[in-house]
């Protein structure tokens, strides 16, 4: 099996991930206001056991 992850436009969402983002929680991380992002930096402060988190994705 091989998984293209170049571009999501090389690999297009199936019926239930289309779903999955019309009935999702949003709102605008930058004001707080996204439950997603919120429930992942909890989540990151929890596994850390740190008071604050940071994830920085590097391709190196």
């Amino acid at each position: 099996m091989l998984i293209d992850l170049r571009s999501d436009t090389v690999t297009q969402p199936s019926a239930e991930m289309r779903t999955a983002m019309a009935q999702a929680d949003v709102g605008d991380d930058v004001y707080g206001d996204d439950p997603t992002v919120n429930a992942l930096q909890a989540e990151a402060v929890r596994l850390s056991g740190k008071p604050a988190a940071l994830f920085l994705p590097t391709g190196t």
